[in-house]
């Protein structure tokens, strides 16, 4: 759940952007790098991708035919993992996404699909993606807030665990800390 948060703060930043900005990365105070800022938000949206489409199949969950759609996987394979395999829990399905989610229950199908599409077929062709202008990108935002929820509610509730701390949190850059901390 943390790769989903991590890439969607990635896509939160990336969807405010008219222009890419740079970015530095450093390692111990040595600056290793220097590029576009999609140099990480690309590589992050893309893993949250991955990462969601995992736990969406682990849940019981694929992409419909349209690729519009869900459809609920009852066919799994042998060495398959499933939700349904823990004792006490069920396959979720897309009436539980529909109702789960706070808005239209379409809206989260659709954002969900689009993320297991993109995961299968559509990362190949994401340079224009991520961006301001990307209607797919507002369906990434619900997916990458929804997918943990679900997951907290069909798998670690049900179990009696809590769920772990996966939100990421912004911080101030080191040289704004550093000049606080001098004054």
């Amino acid at each position: 759940m943390c790769a989903v948060a991590i890439g969607h703060k990635a896509l939160q930043h990336a969807i405010t952007w008219d222009q890419v900005p740079l970015m530095t990365v450093s390692f111990n105070e040595t600056q290793v790098f220097e590029g576009k800022a999609t140099g990480f938000t690309n590589a992050a949206i893309e893993a949250a991708i991955v990462h969601s489409r995992a736990m969406l199949e682990f849940m019981g969950l694929g992409c419909g035919k349209d690729c519009t759609s869900l459809r609920e996987n009852t066919n799994r394979k042998k060495d398959d993992h499933g939700i349904e395999l823990i004792d006490g829990l069920l396959v979720v399905t897309i009436a539980d996404i529909r109702s789960t989610y706070a808005g239209d229950g379409r809206e989260a199908e659709a954002a969900l699909a689009y993320v297991i599409y993109l995961a299968n077929k559509g990362l190949a062709h994401t340079t224009s993606c991520f961006s301001k202008h990307d209607q797919g990108s507002s369906l990434l935002d619900i997916a990458f807030r929804e997918v943990p929820k679900l997951l907290c509610k069909y798998f670690y509730t049900p179990l009696g665990i809590d769920p772990p701390k996966y939100q990421v949190q912004g911080r101030k850059p080191a040289t704004e800390l550093t000049a606080q901390a001098k004054s």
